[in-house]
């Protein structure tokens, strides 16, 4: 939202009320249409993540959250996924939570981190290409093997909500749902 890619790392220079203001009117609209359920998607930061657990918290509103990561490992603002997501798991709203928008290669290892987490995991990855915020242009083609031969891994790593995130393409989720349907449920 500001261009200078802050949004993917979580920086904003926002104070926690400042960052609360923000999403409060968000979430109010969202809610105003009664859905089922609130898809919290692309978090960088486990202080984002804190503001927004605070805010599901008193609209008792359910809600799944994914995080967007930096590395196998870490969420973009280089904390520890599984430190974010047991923070999520904390809360009673938060009926799943994982990831999303990240390199697809990466998610089987970001899975494993989460082993043990009692909720049901999200994976969602975008098309492994990555976003150049100097010439302000993706890079890097689709990574058409990851998304070929890791579908499989992902389920048995626990992801049950399994889709795609940003440049994937209609093609890209036909291929995801015919490999998932070929794989036994073990």
């Amino acid at each position: 939202m500001l261009h200078d890619g802050s949004e993917y790392r979580g920086r904003y220079r926002l104070s926690n009320r400042e960052l609360k203001a923000f999403h409060r009117p968000r979430l109010e609209v969202l809610l105003e249409a009664e859905p089922d359920l609130l898809a919290i998607e692309t978090i960088p930061s486990r202080r984002e993540a804190e503001v927004l657990l605070d805010l599901l918290d008193e609209f008792d509103a359910p809600a799944w959250l994914s995080f967007s990561c930096a590395d196998e490992r870490h969420i973009s603002d280089g904390e520890s996924l599984r430190a974010a997501i047991e923070q999520a798991a904390a809360v009673p709203q938060v009926i799943a939570a994982g990831i999303n928008c990240v390199a697809p290669r990466w998610v089987t290892t970001l899975l494993g981190e989460l082993a043990g987490i009692d909720l049901p995991l999200v994976a969602y990855p975008n098309s492994g290409e990555h976003w150049d915020r100097f010439d302000q242009c993706w890079c890097g083609g689709i990574d058409e093997e990851s998304w070929r031969e890791e579908p499989p891994n992902w389920l048995a790593a626990g992801a049950r909500l399994i889709g795609g995130c940003c440049r994937t393409t209609p093609e890209t989720l036909r291929a995801l749902a015919e490999t998932l349907g070929n794989v036994e449920q073990r």
